[in-house]
């Protein structure tokens, strides 16, 4: 049996982003996981979980050249004892890290897959450093997939490889969604109405739910911003936000925090291991973006049945279509934001549950996406 390597930056991408795959791909290859070995022997857990035998091989996401040399020797002596039939690495720094390894090591299929461009935002000096590496990247694998169409374009407009190397699978996704898992079917009325009494959410509120990262990228300034507006002229609406806050990285205005901390219809509640019953008691998501690869919370909160508006990035302009399963507007605009909020207060009843999430279920079930990866595995010779 051939042996396939996958391998991620850190263990959560290897045992969430690639959740179930890992473990699918098992009964045609031998497959190995690679990652840093994370806090509580992350790593073993997520072998344990797929059913995979681990490798554990410390990595960083920060640019640290002495540690990243010292990977790239640990993963090219790796690859040469395990002779890989393929190498599939996910993550920027991994893929560069791995891809490079590979090369040296004579991997003969050195795959990797983009799933979102971090340096879409970075300027000056760190946006040259990063466009060198990503070329770096590309030039060392033999096949690059993007995960959405949008990022082919961005790919090709800067010149980090030509079309030939790059391809999407199935619709897109790293992944895909669980569409059984993710299902408003699971969820009762006497399930919702004690999840709403226990977060102060009135039964004819409007509730608009965002999941992600509460940092200033994903547009929770813009987001606040209009729904303070919006709640100030319609008194039944809420906003949920689901997610950490990461105030060293990308941290919100302080007048945002202002806002979140002193509008009683905001409501935050940090991170939660299981987003679903948050969905299941919401109305749309807004989801405005600065950038994506593929949004898995997009695609969740479509397979739950809700509509969403998001912004017209890569990712999001190919899992929304406008009128039908939500709308899309630009980047950093809170007054289109907060006007297509209100078009959706006025006419909450424009999308159907069963729409939105029959076009998830229909693009982005799981399966389909596994077995696209597998077909294009099984191509390689």
């Amino acid at each position: 049996m051939k042996t396939l390597i996958r391998i991620t930056t850190i263990p959560n991408s290897l045992g969430g982003l690639l959740k179930g795959q890992l473990q699918f791909m098992t009964q045609h290859y031998r497959v190995l996981g690679v990652a840093d070995p994370g806090l509580d022997n992350k790593l073993q857990q997520v072998g344990q979980q797929e059913g995979v035998a681990t490798i554990p091989v410390p990595m960083t996401r920060k640019i640290t050249p002495l540690k990243d040399l010292k990977a790239v020797y640990q993963l090219y002596k790796l690859f040469k004892k395990e002779q890989p039939f393929i190498v599939h690495s996910h993550t920027p720094k991994a893929g560069t890290l791995g891809m490079i390894a590979a090369k040296l090591a004579g991997v003969p299929h050195r795959l990797h897959t983009i799933a979102g461009l971090p340096l879409v935002e970075a300027t000056g000096n760190k946006r040259r450093l990063l466009n060198l590496v990503e070329k770096i990247t590309y030039a060392c694998a033999t096949k690059i997939y993007p995960n959405a169409y949008g990022l082919v374009a961005i790919i090709l407009e800067n010149k980090f490889t030509h079309k030939g190397k790059l391809k999407v699978l199935a619709s897109g996704s790293s992944n895909g969604i669980d569409t059984n898992h993710f299902d408003p079917a699971l969820y009762t009325n006497a399930t919702k109405q004690a999840t709403r009494a226990q977060l102060n959410i009135q039964d004819d509120d409007v509730v608009y739910v965002f999941v992600g990262r509460m940092v200033a990228d994903k547009g929770v300034n813009e987001l606040v911003t209009a729904f303070n507006r919006l709640q100030g002229l319609h008194s039944n609406t809420k906003l949920l936000l689901v997610g950490d806050y990461e105030t060293a990285l990308d941290p919100l205005l302080p007048e945002t925090l202002d806002i979140i901390n002193t509008n009683p219809h905001i409501i935050s509640t940090g991170w939660v291991n299981d987003v679903r019953p948050y969905f299941a008691i919401a109305n749309i998501l807004t989801f405005p973006s600065y950038r994506e690869g593929f949004p898995n919370v997009v695609m969740q909160a479509g397979a739950m049945g809700l509509p969403a508006i998001v912004t017209n990035i890569n990712g999001c302009n190919e899992i929304i279509i406008e009128g039908e399963n939500g709308t899309i507007i630009p980047v950093k605009d809170s007054t289109l934001l907060y006007e297509k909020m209100k078009a959706f207060y006025i006419r909450p009843n424009q999308y159907t549950t069963a729409k939105c999430r029959q076009l998830i279920v229909d693009r982005y079930q799981r399966q389909k996406v596994w077995d696209a990866i597998l077909e294009e595995y099984q191509q390689l010779t």
